[in-house]
């Protein structure tokens, strides 16, 4: 009875991508169904379509908003038919939900001043002008309705054609350093920047009506509670929620409250209620766990290795190697590639970093424990010491300084590393850092940078205390003295 209570009361849960509409979309719903009564959740700027897609299938989210050319040519290729496609969700647990009444399809824009002056009309004239530089969202680099298609279906000869962050493209290509990339159809880009969008003149780009997608195990009263959203929302309107939030640096959740007041007549929560201490206290408190934990977990696990690897060379060679190559695994593709075993949230930011933090301590602890003079070894065994008394006694309070500046070197690469768990819903300060990015706001992206930093001082100067409290004083006075005498030299 208690499993099932918490199971009715618990929110349901919205996620959305990391663009401006996609975020307005899910603090729309959000907030549609807290109007109404519904306890609601909103998991903000979750990473791609795969992202969102992996975690409504996998039920660590209830609700997403898709559309239907994603579904068609990405999703789910080879469907055909609202019919077939309600037929494929359904065989996936997914419900086709209520229509937004807009459609936010993929284009390609350049400045207007560009396009005049090479007559650039329809996206066919491309071909003319093979020194163009174009760059394009990251997502739409390897989308079969992105780069790939158009390339193919325009034959177009432009080479070095790069991938960056959707925002970051349009902002480049308003600047002048690119003269061509992807837009939606509802970026308000388009009309702030003055951007002229080629036409489909060889219909590459499908239809990309905008849809709900919800789990078909949605509570059916949060399912009816949705419904007053169908057709709420046309192109015009969507760009100017858009504009509000990318052009006049409102919050969506102040969009989202704003439009259902006035278009449906629902009262929904902007939020805001923190202040700033207040949201910098909750994120501090959100990094601190992912690098505590982390952290914690790597010393526990290191530590052991690095003794191993110092007093077995052959299978000390195997972990140092396993540990480097760890190391050099991308950070957004290893926490792409645990999500699927772990979800959305801290689960996979932790084993993440957890992983970094190995190869310092492991490596330190390796040097720390050889680098111990033989003759002391020596000494050590003609004592009678046993080996376990050998290792407790001599050879880890000689090794501690080492120990330590492995330990100190993983918590400020973590403190640093964490901030990217907010891609997958792990909070901390990368939240404020991947907003500001994505709406230009200086302010925002200062808020959990600077934070970031004062952590990760704050953190090296607790390590040094620590070392004055943990290493001998002889072995500090020793290493000072040879720091001192490397200096001179």
């Amino acid at each position: 009875m208690i499993a099932l209570a918490l199971l009715l009361c618990a929110p349901v849960q919205l996620g959305s991508k990391q663009f401006t509409e996609s975020v307005i979309l899910g603090e729309i719903a959000a907030q549609t169904l807290a109007a109404q009564g519904i306890p609601a959740g909103h998991k903000r700027e979750l990473g791609g379509t795969r992202v969102l897609w992996d975690a409504l299938l996998a039920g660590q989210i209830d609700a997403y908003a898709e559309y239907t050319g994603t579904l068609t040519q990405e999703l789910l290729p080879g469907v055909r038919g609202e019919a077939a496609l309600r037929a494929a969700l359904l065989s996936r647990g997914v419900a086709l939900g209520v229509r937004f009444g807009f459609s936010d399809s993929y284009a390609v824009g350049m400045r207007r001043e560009t396009a005049a002056r090479l007559g650039l009309r329809t996206t066919s004239d491309l071909v003319r002008h093979p020194s163009l530089h174009l760059a394009f969202s990251n997502e739409f680099m390897e989308r079969s309705d992105g780069w790939p298609g158009l390339r193919d279906r325009y034959a177009l000869p432009q080479q070095g054609v790069r991938g960056l962050d959707h925002d970051l493209a349009l902002r480049a290509l308003a600047n002048g350093s690119i003269d061509l990339t992807d837009v939606y159809t509802t970026d308000a880009e388009i009309r702030g920047s003055d951007l002229v969008v080629l036409e489909d003149d060889r219909h590459q780009f499908p239809d990309y009506a905008a849809v709900l997608l919800t789990r078909t195990s949605l509570d059916p009263k949060a399912q009816a509670a949705l419904r007053v959203l169908e057709g709420s929302i046309d192109a015009p309107a969507m760009i100017k929620l858009n504009a509000r939030a990318k052009l006049d640096h409102v919050p969506e959740s102040r969009i989202a409250s704003d439009f259902l007041r006035e278009r449906l007549k629902l009262t929904g929560s902007a939020g805001g209620g923190e202040g700033v201490l207040a949201v910098v206290w909750r994120r501090t408190l959100e990094h601190l766990f992912l690098v505590f934990v982390s952290l914690t977990c790597a010393v526990l696990c290191a530590v052991p290795l690095g003794i191993v690897a110092a007093q077995r060379r052959r299978l000390g060679q195997v972990i140092l190697a396993v540990a480097g190559v760890l190391q050099t695994i991308p950070s957004l593709a290893l926490l792409v590639v645990l999500i699927p075993i772990f979800g959305i949230g801290a689960g996979p930011a932790l084993i993440a970093l957890f992983l970094y933090s190995l190869l310092p301590i492991v490596r330190n602890t390796h040097a720390g424990l050889t680098g111990i003079p033989l003759g002391l070894r020596e000494s050590a065994d003609a004592l009678g010491l046993p080996k376990l008394a050998r290792l407790r006694l001599i050879e880890l309070p000689m090794a501690s300084p080492s120990i330590l500046a492995g330990i100190k070197v993983s918590a400020v690469i973590n403190v640093g590393t964490a901030t990217l768990g907010a891609l997958i819903g792990a909070g901390g300060y990368g939240q404020p850092i991947l907003t500001g990015i994505r709406l230009a706001d200086t302010g925002l992206i200062l808020e959990g940078a600077l934070p970031a930093a004062a952590l990760a001082l704050l953190v090296q100067a607790l390590f040094e205390v620590a070392e004055r409290a943990l290493v001998p004083r002889g072995l500090r006075l020793s290493a000072e003295a040879a720091t001192d005498s490397e200096t001179a030299r």
